[in-house]
């Protein structure tokens, strides 16, 4: 068994530095010397946090809900260190109490990578309303966000989206669409 784990680290490392949407997410981390990541686990962004979990830069661990992950983060902050939380987008329907008495009036740079559920052939009726209201709320809370959808330009909208957060010390959310993960994939 032990073998297989090595088997498994070793290909994760190898696949973090490529350019897999996954990869290209932990080296913009990386660049940007986040290195603390929080997250809730989720099937779509396994392949990443295999990879971040595998790189030795980074302190990764699961949390038991989104806004345990947002006080880490935040907390990480006002102790010097840049972090980052991953979560699914039904997650972030439990944020909106946190956001806007946490992250937003004490200036924390919360970069939020969310995994998009509710689009594209969702078969759970929850996840799409929760994916209907996300963004409304983001922008009730006057909150940058950006979907991506193309890995032509993950990097770019990733890595600018961070430098901004930190610079103007305002939450951020990345939302990760299907057109660019793969989404979860459903068994019939």
């Amino acid at each position: 068994m032990a073998i297989a784990e090595q088997h498994t680290s070793s290909e994760a490392v190898q696949t973090s530095s490529d350019k897999s949407w996954h990869g290209i997410v932990l080296q913009t981390l990386k660049r940007n010397e986040i290195s603390l990541i929080p997250y809730v686990p989720d099937r779509v962004l396994t392949p990443l946090i295999k990879n971040l979990h595998a790189d030795p830069f980074f302190t990764t661990f699961a949390t038991a809900r989104e806004e345990e992950a947002v006080g880490i983060v935040s907390g990480a902050w006002m102790g010097g260190r840049r972090a980052a939380v991953l979560m699914q987008t039904s997650g972030f329907a439990t944020l909106a109490n946190v956001l806007a008495s946490l992250a937003v009036p004490y200036q924390i740079p919360l970069i939020m990578f969310v995994s998009e559920r509710g689009t594209l052939g969702e078969f759970n009726y929850g996840q799409s309303l929760v994916c209907r209201t996300m963004r409304p709320v983001l922008d009730s809370l006057a909150l940058e966000h950006h979907t991506i959808t193309r890995l032509d330009e993950l990097e770019f909208i990733a890595d600018r989206s961070i430098k901004q957060a930190v610079m103007t010390q305002a939450p951020v959310a990345l939302i990760l669409n299907p057109l660019l993960t793969g989404g979860k994939t459903f068994d019939k």
